[in-house]
């Protein structure tokens, strides 16, 4: 049953993840998009703390960790999110329904393996202005799109408590930004179409330590490294004069080719916990600038700066083998997280921060489970005539667990 899931998941992905428009922020206007969490509904209840060799469940922050597993997981997540965005005079709403993630891992001894697709960063936004003047101009900028990454990793288990890791991932993806303008009284208009389609590789390095500090506690860390690495940006501009009575003439073509480079990130977590009860961490990241990667979509009044984000979450489990109840089985996760996004807009930095909620719920008779999060969080702010965007979402993944490649005992 599992490999019939899997293979159909793996087909309504691959078309999804190019349909589907995964941001309604104002802020995916810039760079590359909106970047989305890379990792499961588990890790993302957390607040992004991500730190056991779990031995059921896919830990995508840290490829070192699939050396944990036990058992052959397949995990596919999604999130529904509500937005608000407003300004200091007007409020609007706004709705998306995303797939975040599909991946398989599988345990090969002392090794393990993991691999699938994420939706790395999205594009989604329509800003329009209008005038009622005598010959006032009329504007609409809208954008869809986005970066996919498909990655394959592979954990090591060195020593008693230390796995090692390594992952490659191919980008993929397409962004496109449309900008029309017409003037009251004036039969005819323009349109402008910018479209970006976006390759490359990229490699990433972890490591994760758990050591035993007491009777019943244990010691984690991780550590993931991702090199710096490029994208390649083919561009096609076509602009466009659209007439009231006699449809649209394109006027003008132009097709570019340009390399973004992004540096190095680091991301370091620790925490404290006794297995299978309770778990509280910490995890801070940094990168440096991007610079001009993120202005082949410049505007005036932005800037760049260093990326970093700070997070708290843990989980806990009141008795993971309990016969009697259901309830004292379920998992249950929490976290606060800060965010320095690196966009300045205005002389204003655009910050996220965010708390998150979430449980894992056993499905009966097996080792498989289905996770639940909540996350309410707010990104930008309303100083310097800029939108503030309140958002909430609810997260749901399975993840389903098996034993394969197995020799049968009996025919």
């Amino acid at each position: 049953m599992i490999k019939k899931i899997l293979i159909s998941s793996f087909l309504l992905l691959s078309l999804a993840t190019f349909a589907q428009q995964g941001s309604a922020s104002p802020y995916s206007f810039y760079g590359i998009g909106e970047v989305r969490f890379k990792g499961t509904v588990e890790n993302r209840a957390m607040a992004g703390i991500g730190l056991e060799k779990d031995s059921i469940h896919i830990n995508l922050e840290n490829p070192a960790s699939y050396a944990g597993l036990k058992l052959t997981t397949f995990t596919i997540g999604g999130t529904q999110s509500s937005n608000t965005l407003k300004n200091s005079t007007t409020s609007e709403s706004a709705n998306r329904t995303t797939i975040d993630y599909l991946a398989v891992g599988l345990p090969l001894g002392k090794f393990g393996l993991g691999f699938g697709l994420i939706p790395y960063s999205s594009v989604g936004y329509r800003i329009s202005s209008t005038s009622s003047e005598i010959e006032g101009v009329n504007t609409e900028y809208s954008g869809s799109g986005g970066l996919n990454k498909a990655f394959v990793g592979l954990g090591y288990a060195v020593a008693k408590g230390l796995s090692i890791g390594a992952d490659i991932n191919y980008n993929f993806g397409r962004i496109e930004a449309t900008s029309i303008a017409a003037i009251n009284d004036v039969p005819y208009g323009t349109t402008e179409l910018n479209r970006a389609d976006l390759s490359g590789v990229n490699f990433n390095f972890g490591a994760m330590y758990e050591h035993k500090i007491g009777k019943k506690l244990n010691a984690y860390g991780s550590l993931y490294y991702s090199l710096e690495n490029s994208l390649t940006s083919t561009n096609i501009r076509s602009v466009s004069t659209f007439f009231a009575d006699s449809g649209i003439d394109t006027f003008d073509l132009q097709e570019s080719s340009k390399k973004l480079s992004y540096p190095s990130k680091i991301t370091m977590s620790a925490g404290v916990g006794e297995a299978r009860r309770w778990l509280v961490g910490a995890k801070l990241a940094y990168q440096e600038n991007p610079g001009e990667a993120n202005e082949y979509n410049s505007a005036a009044n932005v800037g760049y700066g260093r990326y970093a984000t700070a997070s708290v979450g843990g989980y806990y489990i009141p008795n993971y083998n309990s016969f009697t109840s259901y309830f004292k089985r379920i998992v249950y996760r929490g976290g606060i997280r800060f965010e320095k996004t690196g966009l300045v807009v205005n002389s204003e930095s655009i910050d996220d921060k965010a708390i998150t909620l979430g449980m894992g719920l056993p499905l009966p008779g097996t080792y498989s489970n289905l996770n639940l999060g909540l996350e309410i969080g707010q990104r930008g702010s309303t100083k310097g005539g800029l939108v503030q965007q309140d958002y909430i979402n609810i997260s749901v993944g399975f993840s389903f667990n098996d034993k394969w490649f197995q020799k049968r005992k009996f025919d």
